[in-house]
């Protein structure tokens, strides 16, 4: 149970990011700074921390050349998910009938469903490394949690902001980010009752690896366009630059 709890409480930690985007009123201002954050984010967590994990891991086992084919090959399947999961979401016909034909809304409440699914499928396995990490080392556990949890803190703030703008409640994102962090003990149960024997350490670095094409795709096809353009352009550079350097920040200090 101790493990579990480990988890629990890293995943819980995008609730304290939500917590901290509820503090201030959404507005087209904050919303581009959000987007450029959370590209910023997953371009820094994908490249310098999930993909040089992966290839260490798979540089002790395959050639130079296998082991960049192997990245490259879930890599790629990553974005192809991410595209077919963009195309399986509401189009913005359907969600601006629904939020009263605002456009800058109906691309906050896309975008933000994009930011979820992604943080979803990455916490899953998150939540699976810590329970074994603390498994098998209880000092080892408290580390990866720690980690975890700062790394989710940013990760939390980049699903609530959207969610809160689109949806003119701050409560509901706040709400939105939690639940993204819901992922990590579910993901930990399974493992648990479950699914522990496909839990291999070859299975989980590939799983990671997919899950930063996914994220790759998702900042460089939805989030940092939405931030790089139009008239909140500087702050969504500012936003970008904040994301990237917080963690890398939270990389060095915490591998």
């Amino acid at each position: 149970m101790h493990p579990l709890l480990l988890t629990t409480l890293a995943g819980l930690s995008t609730g304290l990011g939500g917590l901290v985007a509820a503090l201030f009123r959404p507005g087209e201002k904050l919303l581009s700074v959000s987007a450029g954050f959370a590209g910023g984010v997953m371009l820094a967590a994908s490249l310098a921390d999930l993909v040089p994990g992966a290839l260490s891991f798979y540089g002790a086992y395959l050639p130079p050349m296998g082991c960049g084919a192997a990245l490259l090959t879930l890599l790629g399947a990553g974005m192809v998910l991410a595209a077919l999961l963009g195309r399986l979401l509401p189009d913005e016909t359907d969600l601006a009938v629904r939020l009263a034909g605002d456009p800058a809304r109906t691309e906050a409440l896309r975008s933000a469903m994009l930011v979820g699914t992604a943080l979803l499928l990455h916490n899953f396995p998150e939540g699976v490394l810590t329970l074994f990490a603390g498994t098998a080392d209880p000092a080892l556990g408290l580390r990866t949690t720690l980690a975890i949890a700062l790394h989710n803190i940013p990760e939390g703030l980049a699903v609530a902001v959207p969610f809160a703008f689109a949806l003119h409640s701050r409560a509901r994102g706040a709400l939105a980010a939690l639940i993204s962090g819901l992922a990590e003990p579910v993901g930990a149960l399974l493992a648990m009752l479950f699914l522990g024997r496909w839990f291999t350490p070859g299975f989980l670095n590939g799983t990671v690896v997919l899950v930063a094409g996914v994220m790759l795709w998702v900042a460089l096809a939805q989030l940092l366009p939405a931030a790089l353009t139009g008239p909140q352009r500087k702050t969504g550079v500012l936003g970008t630059a904040a994301g990237v350097l917080l963690m890398l920040l939270g990389i060095a200090a915490l591998p």
